[in-house]
């Protein structure tokens, strides 16, 4: 385990320093922009697949961290004058206590229960932001921008800093949730969702393994939230409503739920998707919807699922197989 925590900060520093050394190398702001929404998303929709992929807990009401994240940030910066590290911790106390309480009424119930009732406390965070106008800014969201006082050295009010600090969270935030995955409660969690009953009878909690994922999803969530809240400078209530929580769905559909970096390619197809229809026509939830759709039907599952059974089909992968025997 030691080993595999030691490979994987060896190959995310090799990441990070491409990723820093791209825009060098191809300076384009658009580029810039665009990674800085794909590290925001591929946080959230991986968080998402730690419920989803890997507990078969599937969450309608995962946006409610994605919100809770950028909101809470949002009036810690705006109210407090704190520094942004101070705000960026405490912050995931906040989202992992709320998502304590919440986790400790919805992972006692089975699979659609369990969908809805998340999506019903979703809904009511949302009309939390929409009604308390005084603190959150009710449909208007948080206004006057968020302050970014500069700290070490670092200004992320400088796009370029910011996209160097969100290639760091993306990076860290996945090397430690495929720790997680890798680890024996990650494979914990996947003994419950093939069989919860059999995994009770072996003497594993079933509760506080579900309970423990349903937090930590939460947090990764919440610091996908605080890259969009320092990324458009606010927090707006389309980041705590169900449709959030929609989108995460359709990138881990899109990428795949059975391996690691499946909701990564998904935000990444996502995203161009969204970027590539908007400039062809004004029609962009039937066209993006089409195209998703005929995509889900000719692939039947995620893209990266797809990749790996026909690599697990393929003729040298089973000729190697039985020569293994």
């Amino acid at each position: 385990m030691r080993h595999s925590f030691r490979r994987d900060m060896i190959i995310g520093a090799i990441a990070v320093t491409a990723l820093v050394l791209l825009p060098l190398v191809w300076p384009n702001k658009a580029f810039i922009d665009f990674t800085i929404r794909g590290a925001s998303f591929a946080l959230f929709a991986t968080s998402l697949n730690l419920l989803v992929g890997y507990g078969g807990m599937v969450s309608f009401g995962h946006g409610m961290f994605f919100g809770l994240g950028a909101y809470s940030f949002g009036l810690l910066m705006q109210r407090t004058g704190m520094s942004i590290p101070a705000a960026f911790a405490l912050t995931i106390v906040v989202t992992a206590a709320v998502a304590l309480a919440v986790g400790a009424i919805c992972v006692r119930l089975k699979e659609i229960y369990f969908a809805f009732l998340t999506l019903a406390f979703q809904m009511f965070l949302y009309s939390l932001v929409i009604l308390w106008v005084p603190l959150t800014g009710g449909d208007q969201g948080l206004r006057g921008g968020i302050p970014r006082p500069s700290f070490l050295g670092i200004d992320l009010a400088d796009q370029r800093q910011l996209y160097i600090a969100s290639c760091v969270l993306l990076v860290g935030g996945l090397i430690l949730m495929h720790h997680i995955v890798e680890s024996p409660f990650g494979y914990t969690l996947r003994m419950i969702r093939d069989n919860a009953t059999r995994a009770a009878f072996l003497g594993v909690e079933v509760f506080r393994i579900k309970l423990v994922a349903f937090v930590l999803a939460g947090i990764f969530g919440g610091i996908g939230g605080v890259i969009m809240s320092l990324f458009v400078s606010g927090a707006y209530p389309e980041f705590a409503n169900w449709t959030m929580s929609g989108e995460a769905v359709f990138i881990v559909m899109l990428g795949g739920i059975s391996t690691f970096f499946g909701p990564v390619v998904g935000t990444v197809i996502l995203l161009l998707l969204n970027d590539v229809v908007t400039r062809f026509t004004e029609y962009y939830g039937l066209t993006l919807g089409a195209i998703i759709l005929l995509f889900a039907l000719g692939l039947r599952r995620g893209l990266t699922d797809f990749l790996l059974d026909y690599w697990r089909r393929s003729p040298w992968v089973l000729a190697a197989a039985k020569r293994g025997r």
